[in-house]
């Protein structure tokens, strides 16, 4: 029989809220909320530990509790009221899991391939924009996602939400910029910053190589360690009245660039 919570007032219930609103609490406890069906089954396969899995009943049924994982996990059935307050999405499916969060240390990145085609960020600070930049990652199927200096929590709830999963579904690291520039020239992979300065256009290079694809901040891009360490700076040719464009757009441009010349392997 399940263990069931019907009051917010509840010792672990505020424990948990803590841990959706505050990183610090995150940061301190290593736990995490994850929020709906389908990516709590994305943590399981990217091989995150669940602690603990919690349900209201007329939401999310036993029948679909069983199904999502095949191992026993503690599992609670809260009241409508406890669901809510747990809750971060207006709809929602009726399921939550508390996890247990990675390290994400750059230096322990190892690749399947010898040419590996990697998106990094450099200090993104909006979670819909650090959400986005996950979901092309996913979508093109790059070796990894390196976030350098990092401004934003990666367990965020609204990262989590607006990547639709991929936060789970990635090699994902975290670095400083010069963590992250050593860790890329010592494992020879060539870096590519999008930038306005010095730069050619993005399609007339070879990416087929180890590539490193580096986006800044559209308010201020790519700090100068950067760009000091490029071996090229590429640029998107634009056509309108502005220069810039939103991060992840610019990122899967260029990501599927790259995909391209691989032909899409």
């Amino acid at each position: 029989m399940n263990k069931q919570i019907s009051s917010t007032n509840n010792t672990y219930i505020r424990q948990l809220v803590q841990l959706k609103d505050k990183s610090r609490e995150r940061k301190k406890t290593g736990l995490f909320l994850i929020e709906g069906e389908r990516e709590i089954s994305l943590a399981i396969k990217g091989g995150y530990e669940i602690e603990t899995i919690l349900f209201y009943s007329e939401l999310f049924s036993m029948a679909q509790l069983n199904k999502l994982t095949s191992t026993p996990i503690n599992t609670i059935a809260v009241s409508k009221e406890v669901y809510q307050k747990l809750a971060y999405r207006d709809t929602t499916e009726g399921v939550l899991a508390v996890a247990k969060s990675k390290a994400h240390n750059v230096n322990a990145l190892a690749f399947k391939t010898e040419t590996p085609l990697i998106l990094v960020a450099e200090a993104p600070e909006k979670p819909g924009n650090i959400g986005a930049l996950l979901r092309t990652a996913d979508a093109a199927n790059v070796d990894a996602v390196i976030i350098a200096n990092p401004k934003t929590d990666l367990y965020n709830p609204n990262i989590i939400r607006s990547s639709v999963g991929c936060v789970f579904t990635k090699h994902i690291a975290l670095g400083n910029t010069t963590e992250v520039i050593q860790f890329l020239k010592a494992k020879n992979i060539r870096i590519y910053c999008a930038a306005l300065q010095a730069s050619v256009h993005y399609h007339t290079q070879d990416f087929t190589k180890p590539t490193a694809i580096i986006v800044g901040t559209e308010a201020t891009g790519l700090s100068e360690e950067w760009l000091n360490n490029s071996n090229q700076n590429i640029i998107i040719p634009m056509q309108g009245e502005i220069d810039s464009m939103n991060v992840s757009v610019a990122a899967g441009i260029l990501i599927f660039e790259a995909k391209r010349q691989r032909d899409f392997k």
